[in-house]
C-alpha cells in the first residue's frame, strides 16, 4: 500500500495506538450542550456503546464516504451522539428561553407549512436593525424544533439560510461551536470560512476548524480543515491523515498536487488554477511564486474580494483610459466594495475631454461609451458652481451608475458633493434625492427627556426598566389616572394605552373608577395573529410581529401597529421583548 511507504514505523505504532486507546476516552471530551438530558438514557447509551466497540470499529473504518478521518476517538463521539434520543439532539441554540421570557418549546404547536410561507416572505424583506435583533432572539433560543409539515432539516436550512443573510460573523461562529454542529449546517459552516479566507484572513478561517471536537464530514470543510493542518505547521499530522483519505476512495489530483508541493515532496509547482471555490484558488495563489489573475465580470464576487484584499487586483495607476473593458470591470469591483471609489474617480480624472464637451456635458455623455459618459459628468460635477445645475449633474451620474447595475460605485463620493450643499440651498425639485442621499445612518438618541404632563412620557415609564417596586408603581399610576380624570383637555393616547394595559397585564391593579377613562378596540388585532395566539403558536405569531415591523424601525411604525404589538405581546407574557420595545418607542429621547 501506498501509505506504508510515506510512513515509518514510528508513525506507524503512534497512529495503532491512538486507534486502540481511542475507544476507552471516546466519550470524555466532547461536551453535549443540550437541555433536560435524562441521564439514564446517557448511561444507557454509553453502556451500549461500550458492548459493541469492535462493531462500530468495522463499520466506521469501512465506510468509503468518510472524507475527514481525524481519530476513531472523534468518530466514535459521533456515535454517542446519534444515540441520544432525537428529540433531546434538536435542543440547539444559544440563549435559554427564560432570559427572554420564551419557552423551549417554542415551535412546537406552529404549522411547518405557515412557517415556510413567513420565513418566505421575511427572506424578500430587508429586515430593520430592531425586527433583525428580535429574529436573531427567536431562531436561536434553544428549543425544541417544529414537527409537524417540516422536517428537521428543512428548520435547520431556514436557520442557515438565515445567518447568512443576517451575515453577523460573531453570532455565526459561537453558534456553531458551542453547539458544535458544523456537520449539521454545512452551508454555513462553509459560508462563514469562505467569507474570512476571501478577506485573506486565513487564520481567523481556520480557527472554526482549531475550536472544532467532532469529525468533519463535509467534503469541502474537510479539505479546508486538512489545509489548515498545513497552514499550522502540522505538515507530518496533515501527510498522514490526506494517505488515510486516499486509502478510504479520496481522489482529488489538483488539491493533492498542491498539498504535494507544500509538503515538499515536489519541487515544482502546479500553475493551474482552479476558481471552483475559494479554497482552491488560495490554493494556487500560495503555491505560486509567480501568481497572476485577471478577474471578469462573472468571477466570483469572493475571488474578487480576494484579490482585492491580497493587492492582486489592477494597479489604478497602470490601466491606459483606452482600456474601457478593464475600467468596466473597475467599476464593477467598486460596486461590489472591492476596489475604493477614491481609485475610481481618481481615473476618471484622466480622461481627457474638450471644452465643448465639458461645456455641453448633460448632451455630449450621449454619444460616449458608458466609461466615457460617467467620467464626463464627474469632470463637469467638479467644475460646476451653481447648485441647482450641480445637483442636475450629480443625479445624472446617479442615474448612469443605476443604469449599469453598478449604483454602490457611486455613494461615499455621491454623500461628499451633497454635504457640500447647504440644504437650504436646495431646489424643491431635488429635496427627495437630497435628503435620501444624505441621511444619517445608526443614529441612535439614548437620553432620555421625561414629560410630566403626558403619562407615557413619564417617570412611570421607568417600570419597565425595572425601576418600580409593585407596590410603588400601583400607587402611582393610579395618582396620575385620577390627575387625567379631572382633567377635561388630557386625551389619552394609543402610547397611554399600551402603558396602561401592559402594567396590567403584570398584575398590577389600577382603580375601578378609572376602568372608563379609554376604550380598547379588539378588532384593531389582525385576525391571523389572534388565531396563533389562541392556538399558542408562540414562535409563528413572533415571525408576524417581526413581518409586520419589516424594513421599519420601532419608532417609525404608527400607533395603531405598536398597540397590537405589544397587546400580542401582554396575551404571551413575553414581558423582555415587549419591555425593550416601549423604552424604545414610548419615552421622548433627546
Amino acid at each position: 500500500m501506498k501509505i506504508l511507504k510515506l510512513l515509518n514505523n514510528n508513525y506507524l505504532s503512534i497512529l495503532l495506538i491512538i486507534l486502540f486507546l481511542s475507544f476507552d476516552a471516546r466519550a470524555e471530551d466532547k461536551p453535549i450542550d443540550i437541555w433536560d438530558i435524562d441521564q439514564n438514557k446517557i448511561k444507557e447509551s454509553k453502556s451500549n456503546n461500550n458492548k459493541n466497540d469492535e462493531e462500530v470499529k468495522d463499520k466506521q473504518i469501512t465506510q468509503s464516504n468518510i472524507y475527514s478521518l481525524q481519530s476513531q476517538k472523534e468518530i466514535d463521539t459521533v456515535q454517542l451522539d446519534s444515540s441520544l434520543d432525537s428529540k433531546e439532539i434538536r435542543i440547539i441554540g444559544l440563549y435559554d428561553p427564560e432570559d427572554y421570557n420564551l419557552k423551549i418549546d417554542l415551535w412546537v404547536n406552529s404549522n411547518g407549512d405557515q412557517l415556510k410561507d413567513l420565513f418566505s416572505n421575511l427572506a424578500k424583506l430587508d429586515l430593520s436593525k430592531d425586527a433583525s435583533e428580535l429574529m436573531n432572539i427567536i431562531m436561536l433560543t434553544n428549543s425544541y424544533y417544529p414537527e409537524i409539515n417540516i422536517t428537521e432539516n428543512e428548520f435547520m436550512k431556514i436557520k442557515s439560510d438565515w445567518l447568512i443573510k443576517n451575515n453577523n460573523r460573531n453570532l455565526i461562529e459561537e453558534y456553531l461551536i458551542k453547539n458544535q454542529i458544523l456537520n449539521l449546517h454545512p452551508k454555513l459552516s462553509r459560508y462563514l470560512v469562505d467569507q474570512y479566507l476571501s478577506e485573506s484572513n486565513v487564520e481567523k478561517a481556520c480557527e472554526l476548524f482549531l475550536k472544532n471536537t467532532e469529525v468533519i464530514l463535509d467534503e469541502y470543510l474537510s479539505r479546508f480543515n486538512l489545509y489548515c493542518l498545513v497552514n499550522e505547521g502540522r505538515v507530518e499530522e496533515a501527510q498522514l491523515i490526506l494517505d488515510l483519505k486516499k486509502e478510504l476512495g479520496f481522489k482529488d489530483e489538483y488539491f493533492e498536487n498542491k498539498l504535494n508541493y507544500l509538503f515538499g515532496i515536489t519541487d515544482k509547482p502546479d500553475l493551474t488554477i482552479s476558481e471552483v471555490s475559494i479554497l482552491d484558488f488560495h490554493i494556487a495563489h500560495r503555491t505560486n511564486p509567480d501568481f497572476a489573475f485577471e478577474p471578469k465580470k462573472n468571477t466570483n464576487p469572493l475571488i474578487w474580494k480576494y484579490l482585492s484584499t491580497s493587492n492582486l487586483l489592477f494597479n489604478i495607476e497602470e490601466i491606459d483610459i483606452v482600456e474601457f473593458e478593464k475600467i468596466s470591470l473597475i467599476e464593477k469591483a467598486t460596486h461590489d466594495k472591492n476596489y475604493s471609489e477614491e481609485d475610481l474617480f481618481s481615473l476618471y480624472k484622466r480622461f481627457q475631454f474638450n471644452i465643448n464637451q465639458l461645456l455641453n456635458a448633460t448632451e455630449s455623455y450621449k454619444s460616449l461609451s458608458n466609461v466615457e459618459a460617467r467620467a464626463l459628468i464627474y469632470q463637469r460635477i467638479l467644475l460646476e458652481s451653481d447648485i441647482n445645475k450641480k445637483l442636475e449633474l450629480i443625479k445624472l451620474l446617479k442615474d448612469l451608475f443605476v443604469k449599469d447595475n453598478y449604483a454602490n460605485a457611486f455613494d461615499d463620493e455621491l454623500k461628499k458633493f451633497l454635504s457640500a450643499i447647504n440644504s437650504d440651498e436646495v431646489p424643491s425639485n431635488f429635496t427627495t434625492f437630497y435628503f435620501s442621499y444624505l441621511t444619517e445612518d445608526n443614529i441612535e438618541l439614548n437620553d432620555i427627556k421625561f414629560n410630566k404632563d403626558i403619562l407615557h412620557q413619564s417617570k412611570l415609564v421607568n417600570y419597565f426598566n425595572g425601576d418600580f417596586a409593585k407596590s410603588k408603581i400601583e400607587k402611582d399610576l393610579n395618582n396620575y389616572l385620577r390627575k387625567i380624570k379631572k382633567n377635561k383637555k388630557y386625551l389619552i393616547s394609543k402610547k397611554d394605552i399600551m402603558l396602561i394595559e401592559s402594567i396590567k397585564s403584570d398584575g398590577i391593579e389600577i382603580s375601578k373608577k378609572y376602568e372608563n377613562l379609554y376604550e380598547i378596540n379588539d378588532l384593531e388585532m389582525p385576525t391571523d395573529i389572534q388565531v396563533m395566539i389562541n392556538n399558542n403558536e408562540l414562535g409563528s405569531t413572533l415571525l408576524r410581529i417581526i413581518e409586520v415591523i419589516g424594513q421599519d424601525e420601532l419608532e417609525a411604525l404608527d400607533e395603531d401597529t405598536l398597540y397590537f404589538i405589544i397587546s400580542a405581546l401582554n396575551q404571551l407574557n413575553i414581558d423582555y421583548i415587549r419591555n425593550k420595545i416601549l423604552l424604545k418607542v414610548l419615552p421622548l429621547k433627546v
